[in-house]
């Protein structure tokens, strides 16, 4: 049996997705235990996120399995070419959320309880795009499910400030997510696939601009209640920046372009990241 085609399936040559996942499931972490999360905590979410990731992608492209031969940029995806049958690809996605099972197990009840919503949203996500123009919102609430999950592993509540830090996790995929829909626009319009980049239409980079200042602002209203000090808002200021320049690369909407700002943001999670480190080391 060959392994290529199951790990391009989990995208594991294509790391960006973990990250974008890993980064607000860190802050959460360091925000729930002030600066000092448990290793065992550190290292159970850091395994969720590259195995729930996987888990996500393999049932996505069950799901698109019909369009992605339609789309240029998906079309050499393994079920679509039949190294991976729907058979093989469901076992996979079986493994996979029994291995996320085995590491939500070393967690508390309360976290446990939440991983079930978790699932849902994984599962129900890439069918969004068939009802709805907001596929990129539900990714969002997918994605930044990890935080208050973080937040019940550590502490065993969720305090107020657990759903603020949760709002910006669901902001940022909702705009770094439309910037890599514009790059299949016009092949999901074609096709009938719904997106933000379809909605939002001329509006797109206005709308991206407000998310990623509504995203800055939410930061900066978290660090001042958590009282970090400047070395956060500093890092907050280079995020800024890298948010400026990814609407310099998507002002005229070239696909290409539009991709390599979707991949930017990788660098905004880092920066995020370790100011908050930062901040909790010197303060």
């Amino acid at each position: 049996m060959r392994l290529q085609p199951y790990l391009e399936l989990m995208r594991l040559h294509r790391p960006i997705g973990s990250l974008l996942l890993l980064w607000p499931t860190l802050w959460a972490l360091w925000f729930a235990s002030a600066g000092l999360p448990p290793i065992k905590l550190v290292v159970v979410f850091i395994m969720g996120v590259w195995v729930m990731r996987s888990a996500g992608c393999v049932i996505n492209d069950i799901a698109d399995r019909h369009f992605d031969g339609l789309v240029k940029r998906t079309k050499t995806r393994p079920l679509v070419t039949g190294q991976v049958t729907v058979k093989q690809a469901l076992i996979l996605f079986g493994f996979l959320c029994g291995l996320a099972l085995l590491l939500v197990l070393q967690l508390n009840g309360f976290t446990i309880l939440l991983s079930i919503i978790g699932l849902l949203l994984a599962i129900i996500y890439p069918f969004m795009k068939r009802f709805t123009y907001w596929p990129q919102l539900v990714l969002g609430m997918a994605f930044a499910w990890s935080i208050p999950m973080a937040f019940a592993a550590t502490l065993n509540q969720l305090p107020a400030i657990t759903w603020w830090v949760y709002i910006v996790g669901v902001i940022w995929p909702l705009a770094y997510d439309t910037l890599y829909a514009m790059t299949d626009r016009q092949d999901d319009v074609q096709i009938g696939i719904k997106s933000t980049a379809i909605l939002f239409g001329p509006y797109d980079r206005l709308i991206i601009a407000v998310l990623q200042l509504i995203i800055i602002a939410f930061l900066t209203f978290i660090g001042l209640e958590l009282k970090l000090n400047s070395l956060f808002f500093i890092s907050l200021g280079f995020a800024a920046l890298l948010f400026g320049y990814q609407q310099y690369l998507i002002k005229n909407k070239d696909p290409d372009l539009c991709f390599k700002a979707f991949l930017n943001n990788q660098w905004v999670g880092l920066l995020v990241f370790l100011g908050i480190v930062a901040s909790y080391l010197t303060g």
